[in-house]
């Protein structure tokens, strides 16, 4: 294939001189001033010692009806071929040939060993395209030689034609084939050639995890906020004040205790006193009722709307209790990308140079749109060089990184502080990129296929993905197990305080009346006797 490149490159690159320098081109006459111009062939430079510079050569291949453009050779030794009509021998098989692979450290899928100064060669890396590699290698039968990227990236195209990264090995056939996350996309597709994907992803936002405060000793107050609980006491005291005046101005609540007693026919009580009055209303909030039933319509009516009322703030009040008693509930400031579009205080961004700053580059949808000007406009600059430099930027700083779907679930099984945020931006897959034209495709994608049937690619993903200490569930939710006293210990406080006040008001009354009966009956038995006595018959 080469030796065949090199003969085409070398009879069509002499076709092409004639043309891209022409007569009137050379005999132009070139003042000492002037070193650029516009001739037949385009933009004509010429270097401090009069080489031509920053030119094209058109790369053309002999057809029966003349010649046809199949590539561009730029004067930085930069290769571009937009066609795959070369006649290649496509028998050509991987069999009992060593390639040389190109790939990109991350993990999981390309890593060094911990003690990889012990080993050489390929024995340096592990990692789920690793042992990919080594699959295909084993049914295909070739063997290949694992080398790292030079500029580190997966690969972008330059302002002048030329690709950087993998991307860029694979034009100059530095590389046979790229292998690792690297994201199938239209414009790369354009210069390389992939394989079938071997796993399905998408775009999604990683963001560190915001956890409410752990539950307390009076976590049985959670399921209302402050503002609720302060208005239901101001309620329960608006409804006492009211029953108590509907009680006064009502007759139908003023009756005669002793009808039967002729001296006593003209006295009037009423129960709503305004003791009865603060403890009807506590009496149906608790559920439990009252001995002081109202008789006037007025009063039914207060007491029906607040039974009304109470039923729906305990129903909701239990439905609630459950939840924030066992749950750390997580405090999400985003929920999806037009909430983080939406906003300016959270930073996001993503690898510079990567397929998802393409996607966000060439998106069309508003939202997307929004988020790349953002991104682009943004100092200090928001683009990340590694995923781990993107982590360590989300743990430590209000930012939001987005990248691949399979990255953010490795990362997030490895660090609980993580979570992802939303669903996927979009659909894409990785692939094994080649250089375009390469005969080995249809092997490649085969081989890919086959690992897929048999659920290797499976397998090896369940291997490197599994095995972080992070629970499954995203939103944390408790394990089934009992409460403690950390959860509801704080009732146990008050109840503790309301028999302390229990006793010292019945102290109190007593003191009271004694003093009262002291006063009234100095005559009679000692006050101590006439009052303790009674408590113990």
């Amino acid at each position: 294939m080469f030796v065949h490149l090199s003969a085409c490159l070398f009879v069509h690159l002499s076709l092409c001189l004639p043309v891209s320098l022409p007569v009137s081109d050379l005999r132009a006459p070139i003042s000492p001033s002037q070193v650029e111009y516009d001739g037949l062939t385009g933009r004509v430079e010429f270097n401090s010692k009069g080489q031509r510079i920053n030119y094209t050569l058109r790369i053309l291949e002999k057809h029966r009806r003349g010649h046809k453009e199949i590539g561009i050779w730029f004067s930085n030794n930069t290769l571009v071929m937009n066609s795959t009509s070369l006649d290649i021998n496509v028998s050509e098989t991987l069999a009992n040939k060593t390639l040389t692979v190109t790939t990109i450290l991350e993990d999981p899928y390309v890593m060094r060993k911990t003690n990889y100064q012990e080993f050489a060669g390929n024995d340096q890396y592990e990692g789920f395209c690793v042992d990919m590699l080594k699959e295909l290698a084993d049914i295909l039968k070739f063997s290949y030689s694992i080398k790292l990227v030079d500029d580190g990236l997966y690969g972008a195209p330059e302002p002048n034609g030329s690709w950087t990264g993998m991307v860029g090995e694979l034009i100059n056939r530095k590389a046979d084939l790229a292998v690792a996350g690297f994201t199938i996309t239209a414009e790369r597709e354009k210069v390389i050639d992939f394989s079938k994907p071997f796993m399905t992803l998408g775009i999604s936002i990683l963001y560190r995890v915001h956890l409410g405060r752990k539950p307390g000793y009076f976590s049985f107050l959670d399921p209302f906020s402050p503002a609720v609980w302060l208005f239901m006491l101001l309620a329960y005291l608006a409804v006492s004040c009211v029953l108590f005046l509907a009680a006064r101005l009502s007759p139908y609540e003023w009756y005669n205790p002793h009808p039967c007693l002729r001296e006593r026919r003209d006295v009037l009580e009423n129960q709503y006193t305004l003791g009865n009055s603060l403890w009807f209303p506590v009496g149906g909030f608790m559920q439990q009722g009252s001995e002081i039933m109202p008789r006037a319509l007025s009063t039914r009516c207060v007491s029906g709307v607040w039974w009304a009322f109470t039923l729906i703030i305990i129903s909701s009040y239990t439905a609630n209790l459950a939840a924030f008693l066992t749950v750390q509930r997580m405090e999400v400031p985003i929920e999806s990308a037009d909430d983080l579009a939406d906003q300016t205080n959270i930073e996001y961004g993503t690898i510079h140079g990567g397929s998802t700053m393409t996607f966000f580059m060439n998106s069309r949808y508003q939202t997307y749109q929004r988020m790349w000007n953002y991104m682009l406009s943004k100092q200090p600059s928001v683009f990340v060089k590694s995923t781990e430099e993107g982590i360590a930027r989300v743990l430590n700083s209000k930012y939001a990184f987005l990248l691949e779907s399979t990255m953010n679930e490795y990362h997030r099984r490895l660090n609980c502080n993580l979570t992802q945020i939303g669903g996927l931006l979009d659909t894409k897959g990785y692939g094994i990129g080649m250089p375009l034209g390469s005969p080995f495709r249809d092997e490649i994608t085969l081989a890919i296929l086959q690992l897929q049937e048999n659920n290797r690619l499976e397998i090896l993903k369940r291997r490197w993905w599994e095995g972080g200490q992070c629970p499954k569930e995203e939103d944390h939710r408790a394990k089934a197990s009992g409460l403690g006293m950390e959860n509801i210990g704080g009732i146990f406080v008050v109840l503790i305080c309301g028999l302390i006040i229990a006793v010292f008001v019945a102290i109190m009354e007593f003191v009271w009346s004694t003093r009262r009966s002291a006063e009234t009956d100095e005559d009679s038995a000692p006050p101590l006797c006439h009052h303790v006595c009674p408590l113990f018959i």
